[in-house]
C-alpha cells in the first residue's frame, strides 16, 4: 500500500510539472484543481505519519510489589496477589478489601537525526485507580480456599506530542506543523480462585474480562498536520486532521502456583493465556488543500467503522523468595513475553506488528524478558500488633522493538504500615528510564527518544470488611 502511494505522489508531481509548461490560465487552473483533488485523496502519500503507541507491560498492581522492584511471583501474598499470581492467595487468612491509586509523570525527549528543528521535549501526566479487589478465604473438606473479584488497570497510552517537521522534496519545499495526542487504557475484570492442595502447594486461576461496557478497555489517536510552503513556485496550505479511536474485548486467563519448600524457600509461577480481542476501529480523517493563487480549496472526508482484531501474546514467569530471617526476605523473578506473536489483523485481512505498522513478513520482533529483584526488611512489633516493612528493587524492563529490544531500566522504593488484622497502607515510587529507544518507528527521520518516568502507588488494605 505504501509503496503504491509513493507512486501515486509522483504521478501527481507530473502533473503538476505539466502545468507550469501550459500558458492558458484556464487550463492551468483546471489542471491546479486536478491536483488539489488528488493530493486530497492520496492522504499525504508522501512521507511519514508519526504513530507510536506505548509499550505492553504485563505487570501486576499494588505498592507493595512496586516498592519491591516488581519481584513478586513468588510473594503474592496480599490482595494484590490475584494480578502476579492467583496461585499465592491461600496465603490470605481474613477477608480483604483493597484500592491501589496511581500517579505517574513521564518525560519523552524527542530527536530526529534528519530533522533537527523537530527535537524538543514532551510530557504527560496522569492519575487512576489502578486496583480493586475483594478477597474472601474459606474452607472446605478441610481444604484452604479462596475466591477473589478484582478491576485492574492494565495497559496506558497516553501521550501528546506536537513538533514541526520540515520537507525539502522534488522542488517542494514545506513546514509540517504536527500535534498528536494518544490516549486511553486497557482494563480487565477477573475472578480468581485459589485452593492449598497440599500443605505446601497451592494452585490457582484468574478469569479476565475484557469489555468497554464494563471498564475502560479502548483508545483514541488524534492526529493534527498544518502545512504550508511552495510546490512548483507556487504557495499552497494544507490541513490535515485524523482521528482513529479502537474499542477492546476479549477474554483470557491466568494459572499460577505458589510451592512452598519450606521455612526459607518459596518459588511461584505463573502462565497468562495468548487471545484474540475484537477491535472496532473508528476512523474519521478530513484533509483540506489551498493554492491562494487560483483561490480554490479541495476538501475530503472520510468515515468508516471497522470490524478487526489483534493476537495478544503469551507470556509467563517465575519468581522465588529467599527468607533470610523473620525479618528479612529477597526476592527476584523472571519474565517473558512472546511479543513476536502480537499480531493486528486489519479488516482487509492484513496481518502487521502492532509496534512497527510493517507486514508480520518484514517485522523483526523478538520476545522479552524482564528481570526484577527486590527486597523486604520488616520492623515488628508483636507486643502492639504492628509492622513497619521498608522496601526496595530493581528491574529491567526492555519492551518490544524492531530488530533488538528497547532496553528500560528502574529502580524503587517502597515503606508501609500494617496494623494487626485491621488493615494495611503502602507507598512506593519508581523511577524507569530508557535511553535511544523507539529508534525503528520512523527511520527515515532518524528517529529516536529518551524515556523518564515517575510513578508512584499508594494501597490501603482493609481486613474483615
Amino acid at each position: 500500500m505504501k509503496s503504491f502511494l509513493k507512486i501515486f505522489y509522483k504521478k501527481i508531481q507530473m502533473i503538476r510539472n505539466v502545468i507550469m509548461t501550459k500558458k492558458n490560465l484556464f487550463v492551468k487552473k483546471m489542471l491546479v484543481i486536478l491536483v488539489m483533488l488528488l493530493t486530497a485523496l492520496s492522504a499525504s502519500a508522501y512521507g511519514a505519519e508519526v504513530e507510536i503507541p506505548s509499550s505492553f507491560n504485563p505487570v501486576g498492581s499494588g505498592a507493595r510489589a512496586l516498592g519491591m522492584g516488581g519481584a513478586f511471583i513468588a510473594v503474592a501474598d496480599d490482595a494484590t496477589a490475584a494480578s502476579w499470581n492467583p496461585g499465592g492467595l491461600t496465603q490470605l487468612r481474613l477477608p480483604e478489601f483493597s484500592v491501589v491509586g496511581s500517579f505517574y509523570h513521564r518525560g519523552e525527549d524527542i530527536e530526529f537525526g534528519t530533522n533537527p528543528e523537530a527535537d524538543g521535549s514532551h510530557s504527560i501526566s496522569d492519575n487512576n485507580i489502578n486496583y480493586l479487589s475483594a478477597t474472601y478465604p474459606f474452607e472446605l473438606s478441610e481444604k484452604n480456599m479462596v475466591v477473589s473479584l478484582t478491576y485492574q488497570h492494565l495497559y496506558d497510552f497516553n501521550r501528546e506530542w506536537a513538533f514541526l517537521l520540515q520537507k525539502n522534496i522534488d522542488d517542494e519545499i514545506s513546514d509540517n506543523y504536527w500535534d498528536y495526542q494518544q490516549t486511553g487504557s486497557l482494563t480487565a475484570l477477573g475472578l480468581s480462585y485459589c485452593i492449598r492442595v497440599v500443605p505446601q502447594l497451592s494452585l490457582g486461576f484468574t478469569l479476565n474480562f475484557w469489555n468497554d461496557d464494563l471498564s475502560p478497555n479502548s483508545w483514541e489517536e488524534k492526529y493534527r498536520k498544518t502545512s504550508s510552503g511552495t510546490d512548483e513556485e507556487m504557495q499552497f496550505f494544507e490541513n490535515v486532521s485524523k482521528n482513529e479511536e479502537h474499542v477492546f474485548s476479549g477474554f483470557n486467563f491466568n494459572l499460577g502456583f505458589l510451592w512452598q519448600i519450606n521455612y526459607k524457600w518459596t518459588i511461584g509461577g505463573v502462565i497468562k493465556s495468548p487471545f484474540k480481542a475484537d477491535i472496532e476501529h473508528k476512523f474519521e480523517r478530513k484533509a483540506e488543500l489551498l493554492y491562494p493563487l487560483f483561490d480554490e480549496k479541495a476538501v475530503t472526508e472520510q468515515n468508516h467503522v471497522w470490524d478487526e482484531e489483534i493476537k495478544m501474546p503469551m507470556s509467563y514467569g517465575l519468581g522465588i523468595v529467599y527468607n533470610v530471617s523473620e525479618n528479612f526476605s529477597i526476592s527476584g523473578d523472571i519474565y517473558r513475553t512472546e511479543w513476536d506473536d502480537c499480531v493486528y489483523k486489519d479488516y482487509e485481512g492484513n496481518e502487521t506488528s502492532p509496534f512497527t505498522g510493517r507486514d508480520t513478513n518484514e517485522s523483526d520482533i523478538s520476545p522479552t524478558h524482564q528481570i526484577r529483584i527486590g527486597g523486604e526488611y520488616r520492623f515488628i512489633d508483636k507486643d502492639k500488633g504492628y509492622l513497619i516493612p521498608i522496601r526496595a528493587g530493581v528491574l529491567y524492563d526492555p519492551g518490544p522493538a524492531e530488530g533488538n529490544s528497547d532496553d528500560f531500566y528502574g529502580i524503587a522504593v517502597g515503606l508501609g504500615f500494617t496494623k494487626n488484622k485491621w488493615f494495611s497502607l503502602d507507598l512506593a515510587y519508581q523511577y524507569r528510564f530508557g535511553n535511544e529507544v523507539g529508534e525503528a518507528l520512523a527511520k527515515e527521520f532518524l528517529f529516536s527518544e529518551d524515556v523518564n518516568e515517575h510513578m508512584v502507588y499508594i494501597s490501603m488494605i482493609w481486613y474483615k470488611f
